[in-house]
């Protein structure tokens, strides 16, 4: 499990809410920025699909915990 993971697994469920919205405007700047050929790392699109993924399992894992 990367430290970046483990960071994320600490934090509220408020906080991971806060953590996702703030990926969503990176994600689109990042897509506005290679659509106007800015962006010198094509590599930075993929890895925050990534983190929004990992956000989003832990808030659905939390949400499966406090359900049962």
């Amino acid at each position: 499990m990367s430290q970046e993971t483990r960071a994320l697994r600490e934090q509220t469920p408020e906080a991971l809410q806060q953590e996702l919205e703030q990926a969503h405007q990176a994600l689109f700047n990042l897509r506005f920025q290679s659509s106007t050929r800015q962006l010198a790392d094509n590599s930075q699109i993929a890895k925050t699909r990534k983190r929004i993924a990992r956000i989003k399992t832990l808030l659905a894992q939390g949400q499966a915990a406090s359900g049962k």
